[in-house]
């Protein structure tokens, strides 16, 4: 695979900057579609758990995340479902998207609220109708895939809620986050709905991405990027960076007044629903003007990278598994040798990253549907970082006519960003996969040349 540096056409910002609401009947399909996988498992009854950074798969159902509290949605086979609530979102139960009985646990609420309520957490929970269930599972938000562990057993809710709940129970509750993220989870697909709804997001992270790259100039400051970066008042799915020079200085990771300087490691991510861009470089016009040690970065570092990003983009399908996927970076650019360690590609939704079927050996299979993150991270000492992160769905033929029929808007900014990808990078995309973003494999590692970037011969 020869791989080149030179001039390249800057990719267009495409965000329709217009949020796109999912629809009732959305709603209703997630609903059956994890009450389907209730009954196949024999759960009785789900106790969803939520707090402002674990609250998606409770918001998959209600539309909401509970803000500064805590929350529980629980679903009950017979079809009455409940909605605990602290004192600040009793509210929003009118206003969610799933019918459920509201219920007030004024143990969810911040420190020193009113708690005046003359019932414990055990009877508080009783009234939410699964006291007659057999079997009970908690949702959290990790899908715990130990080799050393029952994983079934493993929570990551508060302890005070699982200790409640065993005592109503006994020892006859299950982790069940995997019936939402784990292997053919209810939310690891999306409808035609859904893919326009996160796609606002993945363009958006994509633009701001652009437009701070192209701001970016000896003399700005981080804050100034991180302004850039972040729009329209947009709940963030990680925390902004917009780095220069060394990181993390007296354990600070937001962006600081320190400003861009010459020969520079330049970090920039920015995360909304549906999609994360981030970009790793210098602050250079080319290699001559970096200290002579990493002058070779880009043969170093960015042509094996580009060239796994390359891969990926070429090979991946609907129907393969994930184990090839991973097979495919390891042989184009070994971990051994570029260091990295995490999945090299992650499903994503309302987070940043949702679970993962592309591990060592994974038999889960790439299905029609999925969002992802190509999110291939290698190191070598001394060199700074690469990447060119952004997102992605795989869809097969059906869905694509689907997408095509229902939503000509968005098919119509897929096909453009594919052929800039196709005819601009010289990337032989797979026919699979649409990119939810203009900026897809758009690697510009001398971040003050605008002109220049990676592309295929």
């Amino acid at each position: 695979m020869k791989i080149q540096y030179e001039n390249v056409k800057l990719p267009e910002c495409d965000c329709t900057n217009v949020p796109v609401q999912l629809t009732d009947e959305t709603m209703k399909e997630r609903l059956n579609k994890v009450l389907d996988r209730m009954n196949c498992e024999n759960f009785d009854s789900l106790v969803i758990y939520a707090d402002l950074e674990h609250g998606n798969n409770f918001e998959y159902l209600t539309g909401f995340l509970p803000r500064f509290e805590e929350a529980l949605l629980i679903l009950n086979t017979n079809g009455n479902h409940y909605m605990v609530l602290g004192n600040e979102n009793l509210n929003k139960a009118s206003k969610a998207r799933i019918k459920a009985t509201p219920i007030h646990c004024p143990y969810f609420s911040l420190p020193n609220q009113p708690m005046d309520v003359k019932k414990g957490i055990k009877d508080i929970l009783s009234q939410c109708g699964f006291d007659k269930a057999n079997k009970v599972g908690i949702v959290g938000w990790k899908n715990f895939t130990s080799n050393y562990e029952d994983n079934s057993q493993l929570f990551d809710v508060p302890y005070y809620i699982v200790d409640t709940i065993r005592d109503i129970f006994g020892y006859n509750i299950y982790n069940a986050t995997r019936l939402f993220i784990g292997d053919n989870g209810a939310r690891c697909t999306n409808n035609v709905n859904e893919i326009v709804h996160y796609e606002f997001g993945a363009a958006l992270a994509s633009d701001c991405i652009l437009k701070a790259m192209n701001h970016l100039d000896v003399g700005v400051s981080e804050m100034e990027l991180g302004d850039i970066l972040n729009a329209y008042g947009q709940k963030n799915s990680v925390v902004t960076i917009a780095a220069s020079g060394p990181r993390f200085i007296k354990a600070n990771i937001y962006p600081s007044n320190n400003a861009v300087k010459l020969k520079d490691p330049i970090s920039l991510s920015i995360g909304y629903k549906g999609g994360f861009s981030s970009r790793a470089g210098y602050a250079v016009h080319d290699s001559s003007e970096l200290d002579e040690s990493v002058q070779d970065y880009l043969d170093a570092l960015v042509k094996p990278y580009f060239a796994s990003v390359a891969v990926w983009l070429e090979k991946i399908h609907c129907g393969m598994p994930g184990g090839e996927v991973y097979d495919l970076v390891e042989a184009t650019m070994p971990k051994a040798e570029y260091n990295w360690s995490l999945c090299p590609g992650h499903l994503t939704a309302d987070e940043e990253w949702m679970s993962s079927n592309i591990y060592e050996n994974s038999q889960e299979l790439v299905q029609s549907g999925m969002l992802y993150q190509i999110d291939i991270i290698p190191s070598k000492a001394s060199y700074a970082g690469t990447s060119a992160e952004s997102s992605v769905l795989l869809a097969d033929e059906t869905l694509r006519k689907q997408i095509e029929q229902e939503e000509p808007e968005l098919w119509s900014r897929i096909q453009k960003r594919r052929e800039y990808i196709i005819h601009e990078l010289n990337i032989p995309l797979n026919d699979d996969v649409l990119p939810m973003c203009s900026t897809v494999a758009y690697l510009r590692p001398f971040l003050l040349n605008k002109d220049k970037a990676m592309k295929l011969q």
